[in-house]
């Protein structure tokens, strides 16, 4: 009898032992600072889905919305030390490479097809990406962030003379700052988290967001004015930590990318589809009105010929861009 006691409890643990261990799954946080219902939710939302049942026991990807893991600028620096191991920034991507505030300049990006064209075009790729994972990042999809609008409590925005001593809340990286400062407002920098208090205590009168983080943020409850100015695109990039990287086996790091690259098409098409929708959830209750979009270009080559001289083939990447309209 104790024999087969015995011989039953060793087979018991033999076959624990060769069952797979959850254990074994490694979990990679995806970070950001969108609220839910941001094109930043759902397209991080479906790329953990799409990750997880194609590398369901091998790789997790859990997502964190909402600034949860930290602001933009902090979950950047945390990324190189795997704290979180992936991030979705958009124009903080210029404080690691400066090369990326050529998406700071007004109007350079036309539309979300010229957007695919300058995402897959090869000389663009390798002038961006090639020298990240030097600097502990890796880019392994452009998304979207999308069209940026400018809301205000002081008045519509029609040229940009009509921002002068207007407070407003930009994200982090220099070329944005210089822009507005150039419009004449007076931008500040301010974590996405924060900007809703801010513009409710009118520590801000404004700010400039695309249409699904503008709704999901709520600011048409604490703002009056929609300017349609669409005078930045910004895409979203998913980033993730080399370090974490190096640690993933080929064959997951393959699937990570593939999907990743793939999402950018998702990106585009549910921002196509989001702008169409908020438009009437914005305005009213702001009142919404058209800009002269002529005159904010005027008023831009100032930053243009800024960015050509202070970043090294700064001039010849708007040029590159420019040409594949």
């Amino acid at each position: 009898m104790k024999r087969r006691l015995l011989t039953v409890f060793i087979l018991g643990l033999l076959s624990l032992w060769h069952q797979p261990s959850t254990a074994q799954t490694v979990t990679l946080r995806l970070g950001h600072v969108g609220f839910p219902g941001s094109l930043f939710a759902i397209t991080t939302d479906e790329y953990a889905k799409r990750v997880n049942a194609a590398l369901k026991g091998k790789v997790e990807v859990k997502v964190f919305h909402s600034s949860q893991l930290g602001s933009d600028e902090q979950m950047m620096r945390g990324i190189k030390v795997g704290a979180p191991e992936m991030f979705l920034p958009s124009t903080v991507m210029s404080t690691v490479e400066e090369k990326f505030g050529v998406f700071e300049m007004p109007y350079i990006i036309v539309s979300r097809a010229h957007m695919k064209k300058v995402t897959e075009n090869q000389q663009v790729q390798k002038l961006l990406f090639q020298g990240l994972p030097a600097k502990g990042t890796r880019v392994l999809g452009v998304w979207e962030n999308g069209f940026r609008h400018i809301t205000n409590n002081v008045r519509p925005i029609v040229k940009p003379e009509d921002l002068r001593g207007i407070k407003l809340r930009v994200p982090g990286g220099v070329w944005r700052v210089k822009m507005f400062k150039n419009y004449g407002a007076n931008p500040s920098p301010m974590p996405l988290a924060e900007v809703y208090s801010a513009l409710q205590s009118g520590v801000m009168d404004a700010q400039e967001n695309p249409f699904p983080q503008i709704a999901s943020a709520k600011f048409q409850e604490v703002q009056k004015f929609l300017s349609l100015s669409g005078h930045v695109y910004t895409p979203a990039y998913l980033v993730v930590g080399e370090e974490s990287w190096a640690k993933l086996p080929k064959e997951s790091q393959s699937t990570l990318s593939k999907i990743a690259w793939e999402m950018g098409d998702f990106a585009r098409s549910e921002g196509e589809r989001l702008d169409k929708e908020l438009m009437g959830k914005l305005a009213p209750p702001m009142k919404a009105n058209e800009v002269d979009k002529d005159a904010f270009i005027k008023g831009s080559m100032a930053i243009y010929e800024e960015f050509g001289k202070e970043v090294p083939g700064g001039a010849d990447l708007i040029k590159l861009i420019q040409s594949l309209r």
